[in-house]
């Protein structure tokens, strides 16, 4: 292993850093060591991230990303029942319906927000828990044509687990979507600590697409599509001037002094985006895979 970036705790609510270990044979970065689950629980870590910067960052064209998403799974059977795990308030359900009219969505997260997704209409049913838990897996299991995770499989403490009980909750020939953010771009070199999408210490697990490839195969899974344009998300100029700002307490200057200059990160992220892209500085992926009719078990290696 190496060690491949040391970030501090952005809220300051703990002592030192956040250290992101790399195996150097297959690229897998992970926190090391993990933040515990009662300190997971007590900072929220699946919550949103420091509201100044998730002020200055906004949406960042996610309506459009998510219809791409959706999009995506046109060339294939049209779903009747689709599971969007860490669905959250349940944009995605709201906006993939306008391209799969006749799809029911359903809803899983670990929080109450889902409960607010499902009493606003984004979903049919609302799932509160881990897609993992037994009881919830045993609920759900061959219920589902699609299983979609978006920005979901890097906040899990064992990645491995989240996509066995999503094939698990799959039928036969459906597909599981995900989109996670890609160790491999080079604004992650570039900008070292300052990459917006480490985000220690939410993020426990950064995996390489290669990596996620192999897995699912190894499961007897079918890889039908890949993508490392389309989810890129333009924040990681505006991202990194965000975290400066917040570890040096200049919250307040989010808005104020340094706004100009936040405009200006924001123009050059979204301006840049088209070609960057298209570039080993994408700083995501989506992969697509389809379901065997029988799941192999895998190396726990």
């Amino acid at each position: 292993m190496r060690t491949r970036v040391r970030t501090p705790d952005p809220a300051r609510r703990t002592p030192g850093p956040f250290v992101v270990d790399e195996c150097r044979e297959c690229g897998h970065a992970f926190q090391n060591p993990r933040i515990t689950a009662q300190a997971m629980a007590a900072r929220d870590t699946r919550g949103r991230p420091d509201p100044s910067v998730e002020r200055a960052l906004g949406a960042r064209g996610i309506r459009r990303r998510h219809q791409a998403a959706a999009r995506a799974m046109l060339p294939y059977p049209e779903p009747e029942s689709w599971l969007d795990v860490g669905t959250g308030h349940g944009h995605f359900p709201e906006t993939a319906r306008e391209v799969h009219a006749y799809t029911s969505f359903d809803g899983l997260d670990a929080t109450a927000r889902v409960q607010r997704a499902r009493a606003a209409g984004r979903i049919e049913e609302a799932h509160q828990g881990l897609l993992t838990d037994p009881e919830i897996a045993g609920r759900l299991r061959g219920r589902y044509d699609v299983v979609s995770m978006f920005h979901h499989l890097e906040h899990t403490p064992d990645p491995r687990a989240e996509l066995r009980a999503a094939l698990d909750v799959l039928r036969p020939g459906g597909h599981l979507l995900v989109e996670v953010p890609d160790p491999a771009c080079a604004f992650a070199t570039l900008l070292g600590s300052w990459w917006v999408a480490y985000d220690q210490p939410r993020h426990l697990h950064l995996m390489p697409l290669a990596n996620l490839e192999r897995e699912l195969r190894t499961r007897g899974c079918t890889v039908v599509a890949t993508d490392r344009a389309a989810p890129h998300v333009p924040y990681d100029l505006t991202g990194a001037l965000c975290l400066a700002l917040v570890r040096r307490r200049a919250r307040s200057t989010l808005t104020r002094a340094c706004a100009p200059l936040l405009a200006a990160a924001s123009a050059l992220d979204v301006g840049l985006a088209p070609l960057l892209s298209r570039t080993r500085f994408s700083n995501a992926y989506r992969i697509i895979v389809r379901r065997p009719a029988k799941i192999r078990a895998a190396s726990s290696a």
